[in-house]
């Protein structure tokens, strides 16, 4: 059985988190998959999904270090093709990846106690972002 859903997200920009935890285990719900995988996918080159413990502390310290190994700046070749102010935007977004596959295990997530599926936009403007999320498995 295969199940897709997308969750709908409004940025303000660069570096700002969102926990999509709660809505992705909902649409693991409504999937009646027992056993299998989710699959959480950002739509967007300047966007990314990850796993982490989503605490304010992390939630400005992975943004953090992302500046720090590509920090925003006009030298890299895509601000000299496009200049548009994003050239780090689409490393960071990179860097960390566009999806997260996610056991299920008796209807619910398979996730550490203190671990939470997130959003990163990385992108410099605020961004309308569709997150696919496709729910493979058995009833």
């Amino acid at each position: 059985m295969i199940y897709q859903c997308e969750i709908q997200l409004q940025t303000s920009g660069h570096r700002q988190m969102h926990d999509l935890t709660t809505d992705i285990a909902r649409i693991v719900n409504d999937s009646n998959v027992n056993s299998g995988l989710a699959h959480i996918f950002n739509i967007g080159s300047t966007g990314a999904v990850g796993a982490i413990e989503f605490e304010p502390g992390l939630e400005k310290d992975l943004p953090t270090m992302l500046d720090k190994l590509f920090p925003p700046g006009r030298d890299y070749g895509h601000e000299q093709a496009w200049h548009d102010g994003n050239g780090h935007s689409h490393l960071q977004a990179t860097m960390l990846g566009p999806s997260l596959t996610v056991p299920i295990k008796d209807g619910k997530l398979v996730l550490g106690t203190w671990q939470q599926i997130f959003h990163l936009e990385c992108d410099i403007k605020p961004r309308r972002r569709t997150i696919a999320v496709t729910i493979m498995g058995e009833a």
